[in-house]
């Protein structure tokens, strides 16, 4: 996707978005973003497959055809999609094809959406992934000398299939024609969120099972970012007329998985933990019906273009990072469950 770059010196900030357009918004992330927009008292309209008569904000689609949905977009001052089919399963024929279509055809659509308007948005964020790199360990991918993946010779096949899922992605967020709406691909890291069902949640289970060591071989790198600096970022890059084309949100400070999985153990407050190695690994994944790329690709990747546009990250390093998200998830697991026996629970488990 062509990028356009520009100094902090001659960046523009624009106000605070009005009316939001939010597609796939029944997701990790895009709960998240919703909690933020509504606590700031955005109009939000939520494009949905899922219909929900009892709440007004949510607006069905199928996220393959033009419809009604279309006059949402028209005066709203931002679009963010996220569609898309989870890639936590087996990458069977099926599968590929809907995690493929599932992107490639709600970024086509909005676009055709977009170029009938009137008044159309004035910024598409459009969702892409940090694993568009190439597997790396030695130096960081950035938007700018980073080296988009799929010619490894020492990944498989399924990795292959990710970055050409990622390239189709932002190729048809490219070829979307629209004059008068600035578009960005969010190349995400790793969302750690202490909500439930995020990559998180499922990181520190295997730490409280005692399953929490070094996976693989654990030389691996893994790019991740705090939920808190991903909506923050958003909010940068909404207000930043001068981003455009591929922007990373991942911490300036990606680790190996090894170093990764002891600070989260750390964090929780036991030191044991049982390794995976890949024979284990590759078991385990094919029985949870999911694909070891997940947590085998090593992701070096660098937030280039918002550090040089002056964004600043509130969780730089994983060890703060890990702090906090276990201190709210425990949080968030008392307050679910009030009188219960969790703390008690949650210290013995801890010792």
């Amino acid at each position: 996707m062509t990028q356009a770059h520009s100094s902090v010196n001659d960046s523009l900030t624009l106000q605070p978005p009005r009316r939001i357009v939010l597609a796939g918004g029944n997701g990790h992330l895009g709960r998240l973003l919703r909690r933020h927009f509504c606590s700031q008292g955005r109009l939000l309209r939520v494009l949905s497959r899922q219909r929900d008569a009892n709440d007004p904000s949510v607006v069905w689609w199928d996220g393959l055809n033009l419809g009604d949905w279309v006059r949402e977009l028209e005066g709203a001052d931002v679009l963010i999609n996220l569609s898309g089919r989870s890639v936590d399963c087996r990458y069977t024929a099926v599968h590929r094809w809907e995690i493929l279509e599932s992107r490639v055809r709600s970024t086509q659509i909005l676009g055709d959406a977009i170029r009938r308007l009137e008044k159309p948005p004035r910024v598409w964020l459009n969702a892409s992934t940090a694993t568009i790199y190439r597997h790396e360990f030695v130096r960081d991918m950035d938007e700018i000398s980073g080296e988009i993946g799929g010619a490894e010779r020492n990944g498989s096949g399924s990795w292959h299939f990710s970055i050409e899922v990622a390239k189709r992605w932002e190729e048809a967020l490219g070829d979307c024609e629209t004059p008068d709406t600035r578009k960005v691909a969010l190349r995400s890291a790793m969302v750690m969120s202490p909500e439930g069902g995020g990559v998180f949640d499922v990181l520190l289970r295997l730490v409280r099972s005692r399953l929490g060591g070094a996976i693989g071989d654990g030389r691996q790198y893994v790019s991740w970012v705090h939920d808190a600096d991903f909506i923050r970022a958003v909010d940068h890059i909404l207000a930043r007329e001068q981003l455009v084309g591929a922007v990373n949100i991942a911490s300036p400070a990606p680790i190996p998985n090894s170093d990764f999985m002891r600070t989260l153990r750390n964090a929780w407050g036991t030191r044991f933990g049982l390794s995976a190695p890949l024979p284990l690994l590759e078991l385990g994944t094919l029985l949870l019906r999911t694909e070891s790329e997940l947590v085998l690709k090593s992701r070096r990747v660098a937030p280039r273009r918002l550090l040089e546009d002056g964004f600043r990250f509130q969780f730089a390093n994983w060890a703060a990072a890990a702090g906090d998200l276990v201190a709210r998830w425990k949080s968030n697991r008392r307050q679910a469950a009030p009188g219960s026996i969790f703390h008690s629970a949650a210290r013995n488990e801890a010792a």
